[in-house]
C-alpha cells in the first residue's frame, strides 16, 4: 500500500497531519498521520508542509491545440475560429495530433489535472497519448454537419465511441457534437438517442458566440438550450461548455435539467469579453465544473490559474465581492468536474478513486495558512505540484512523467 501524508484539503473540509492510505486504485482509509502504522505501507509521499488534494478535473479541453498557442491573438470568437483556427486544423495529420496532444496533456498533468475531458479531431490519437502518460481521460471525436469540415465527419464520432467502449480503464469515450449551430437538429437527435442507449456523456459547446445563438434561432426558432431539449440531449448526461449568452429562461431550464455547465472564464473573457451567468446557474441548482479550454486562447493548461480567474471574473461580472468564494471555486475544479463525468472522485474519502495531487506548500505564498482555500485559489500555481497520482499510481513526480521517463523539457526538445 501507499500513503500520502500532509494536510488533506477537499471541498468538505481541511484535516491537518493526516495520512491517506491507498490500496490499489482506491483510497483505503484517511487517518491521523500517527496511526499510519496500522497499515502495511511501503511507499510514503509528502509530509509536513504538504497539501493533499483531490485531483483537479479539467472538464473541457482541446489539448492538441498547444500547437496553435499564440495564433489569432486579440480576435473575437467567430473571427478567431473561422479565419485562424479552422484553417490551421484542416492541416492536421495523425502524427502531429499525437505529438501535440502529448504536450498539452503533459502540461495539464504536471499542473495537477488528473482527468481531462477532451473534445477534438483524430480522437484515437488523443486517447493513445492519454495511455502513454497515465492520465485519466474522457475523449470525444468532434463532429459537425452544418459546416463542411472533413475531419469532423459525423459517422466517425460513433465509430470512435464503439472502438473505445470498455477497452481501457483510463480512457472513456464520449459523444462530442461541436456546437448547437454546427450540428443539425437531426444529427443531434441521433447523438442523443445513441447516448441514451449507451448511457454515454454528450460534450458540446453551448452559446459560445452571439452568432451561434442567432443561427439556431434563425434555423429552428429556438434558443440553444431549447434546441438541446428538442433533440433529447438535455439532461444529466449533458456537459455543456461556455454558455456565455444564455438568457434568463435558458438558465432556469438548464439548471433544472441536471446538466453540467463547464465554466472556462479565461478563454471566454479573452475571446468574447464576457463570462457565463454562473452565479445564476448555481442559484438554480446547476452543477458547475471548470476547464482550461485549450492552450489557445488561454495560453496554458493550469487549472489553478483558471480557478483564480473564475473567482475574480465572477466578482467583476456581478459587481459583488461575495460571489464565487474560494472554497466554492475549488469545489467546481474538483467535485464539480467529477460529478459531471460520473466519477467517484473529487473528495478524499475511503472508497473514492485514488486520483490525488500533492502540493508543496512550504513556500511564502502559502503563509500564514489561515485560509487554505484562499491560498489554493489565489496564490497556488501549477508549478507547486510535486506529485500527481492517478488510479493509485504516481504518474508525475518531481518533474518527471513516470510512465515515459521524461520531463517537460525533454518533451519540448522532441517537438522542435
Amino acid at each position: 500500500m501507499k500513503a500520502l501524508v500532509g494536510t488533506v484539503v477537499d471541498w468538505q473540509g481541511v484535516r491537518d497531519s493526516t495520512a491517506v492510505i491507498i490500496d490499489g486504485s482506491v483510497i483505503r482509509d484517511v487517518v491521523p498521520a500517527g496511526s499510519m502504522g496500522q497499515y502495511d505501507v511501503d511507499e510514503v509521499y509528502g509530509g509536513r508542509g504538504y497539501l493533499i488534494l483531490p485531483g483537479l478535473v479539467n472538464a473541457h479541453t482541446h489539448v492538441a491545440m498547444a500547437k496553435f498557442r499564440g495564433l489569432g491573438e486579440d480576435l473575437p470568437m467567430e473571427k478567431w475560429l473561422g479565419d485562424v483556427i479552422w484553417p490551421a486544423e484542416l492541416e492536421w495529420t495523425r502524427e502531429e495530433i499525437h505529438r501535440w496532444a502529448l504536450i498539452g496533456m503533459a502540461e495539464a498533468l504536471s499542473n495537477g489535472s488528473t482527468t481531462v475531458n477532451d473534445h477534438y479531431f483524430f480522437a484515437d490519437e488523443i486517447a493513445n497519448a492519454t495511455l502513454e502518460l497515465g492520465i485519466r481521460a474522457f475523449v470525444g471525436q468532434t463532429v459537425m454537419d452544418s459546416v463542411d469540415f472533413p475531419i469532423a465527419e459525423p459517422g466517425e464520432g460513433f465509430r470512435f465511441f464503439k472502438r473505445w467502449e470498455g477497452e481501457e480503464e483510463l480512457v472513456k469515450p464520449v459523444l462530442a457534437p461541436h456546437a448547437t449551430n454546427t450540428v443539425s437538429l437531426e444529427l443531434m437527435k441521433e447523438i442523443a438517442e445513441f447516448a441514451g442507449e449507451k448511457n454515454a456523456l454528450v460534450h458540446v459547446h453551448l452559446s459560445q458566440s452571439r452568432g451561434e445563438v442567432l443561427e439556431v434561432k434563425r434555423r429552428y426558432g429556438l434558443s440553444p438550450v431549447e434546441y438541446l431539449g428538442k433533440a433529447g440531449a438535455l439532461g444529466e448526461n449533458l456537459i455543456g461548455v461556455h454558455g456565455i449568452y444564455l438568457g434568463d429562461d435558458e438558465v432556469r431550464l438548464y439548471s433544472k435539467s441536471g446538466a453540467t455547465l463547464v465554466h472556462c472564464s479565461l478563454s471566454m473573457a479573452k475571446l468574447e469579453g464576457r463570462i457565463a451567468p454562473i452565479i445564476e446557474l448555481v442559484e438554480g441548482g446547476a452543477n458547475i465544473a471548470l476547464g482550461n479550454d485549450s492552450p489557445n486562447p488561454v495560453g496554458l493548461m493550469d487549472l489553478f490559474t483558471e480557478m483564480r480567474f473564475a473567482a475574480v471574473l465572477n466578482k467583476v461580472w456581478r459587481r459583488r465581492t461575495d460571489v464565487a468564494p474560494a472554497r466554492e471555486v475549488f469545489r467546481w475544479a474538483t467535485l464539480g468536474g467529477a460529478r459531471a463525468l460520473k466519477l467517484r472522485a473529487g473528495l478524499i474519502r475511503p472508497g473514492y478513486l485514488a486520483d490525488l495531487v500533492l502540493v508543496n506548500a512550504r513556500k511564502p505564498q502559502f503563509l500564514p495558512g489561515e485560509d487554505v482555500y484562499s491560498h489554493l485559489v489565489y496564490s497556488a500555481r501549477g508549478s507547486d505540484v510535486e506529485l500527481v497520482m492517478v488510479n493509485g499510481e504516481p504518474v508525475y513526480k518531481n518533474g518527471i512523467f513516470m510512465k515515459i521517463g521524461k520531463t517537460l523539457e525533454e518533451l519540448w526538445e522532441e517537438v522542435l
